[in-house]
């Protein structure tokens, strides 16, 4: 699924950075299927259906093969943890767009927008203009998609294509983007992908184009991202998996996504938007999935990712 990343990769929707929003829409596609869902994404599913079974169903494969659940019994769990990772993540970034644009915000940012399907699924207030910022190909295979299954986005949607390592804001003020009015903008899913550089960067050009009483959420790297013990766990769990799966079932590999992050020392994203001036509430991965009822059972917490979710308002 993926290969190390440069300076000026791009990459088909099944490839590369592209093959994770795949994932996390199996994931979401999971939740959506579940008995109490947190999140309804009709969506999700249209997306796996267009591109056909591939290493992203890893969430969503049916049942598990005897030989695989004897050699790994916690696999279930790790899954069902990982979803419920996924479903508390979507849950706060809608509650975050709902709740700002109820406010009177009329500009909504998703950076790195993906597969996320939020300007077709949420109940967007009159008036609202939603801009997605991703790589052409992704923003393409998205709107075709949707638009071939019959789907209209509800609000003004502007797709804006474009590498989030080029100038970006110049493409957002040319697509009608006013950067006098507040805006509400989310970072999700996006930060282990940038170097601490382009972490920085981006944060650099949200604040340039954020007026007075705009908010933003991050899905930021907590400690556990770059602590040594913790990513040799993982990795060693995660090789012991790939070669169990090899083995009984070659056709469904499970992604290498490490492969495609930085891990480098980077400024915490609470303490960036303290320094400059915004309200600042961050919520741990787990307290969050213990506020949504969807806690990793212990025996798997280490499956979770240990990401901290900021939420900032300018004064």
């Amino acid at each position: 699924m993926s290969t190390a990343r440069s300076d000026g990769d791009s990459w088909e929707i099944t490839e590369s950075v592209g093959a994770t929003a795949l994932g996390v829409a199996a994931a979401r596609a999971a939740e959506t299927r579940s008995e109490n869902p947190l999140i309804k994404d009709p969506f999700a599913q249209v997306f796996l259906d267009a591109v056909g079974d591939g290493v992203w169903n890893w969430y969503s494969a049916a049942q598990l093969s005897p030989e695989v659940l004897e050699a790994e019994p916690q696999l279930p769990l790790q899954r069902r943890a990982m979803v419920g990772y996924m479903a508390s993540r979507t849950a706060f970034f809608d509650q975050f767009f709902l709740d700002a644009t109820h406010a009177g915000i009329r500009q909504v940012v998703i950076l790195a927008a993906g597969l996320d399907s939020r300007a077709w699924r949420l109940a967007w207030p009159d008036g609202i203009t939603v801009y997605e910022l991703d790589q052409p190909r992704v923003l393409d295979f998205k709107q075709s998609t949707l638009a071939e299954h019959g789907a209209r986005p509800a609000c003004d949607r502007v797709a804006v294509a474009v590498d989030l390592r080029h100038d970006w804001p110049e493409a957002l003020r040319q697509a009608g983007f006013d950067a006098s009015a507040p805006s509400a903008w989310s970072a999700e899913g996006l930060m282990p992908y940038l170097p601490a550089a382009a972490q920085d960067l981006l944060f650099d050009r949200v604040h340039g184009l954020a007026a007075v009483g705009s908010r933003v959420a991050v899905e930021a790297l907590g400690p556990k991202f770059l602590d040594p013990e913790f990513r040799a766990r993982r990795r060693e769990r995660m090789d012991r998996i790939r070669e169990l799966m090899a083995k009984v079932d070659p056709q469904r590999q499970v992604p290498r996504t490490e492969e495609l992050w930085y891990f480098e020392e980077r400024e915490d994203v609470g303490d960036w938007f303290r320094r400059h001036g915004w309200n600042v509430t961050v919520t741990p991965a787990d307290e969050l999935m213990a506020g949504y009822g969807r806690q990793a059972a212990q025996e798997v917490e280490d499956a979770v990712p240990g990401n901290l979710f900021v939420a900032a308002q300018r004064a």
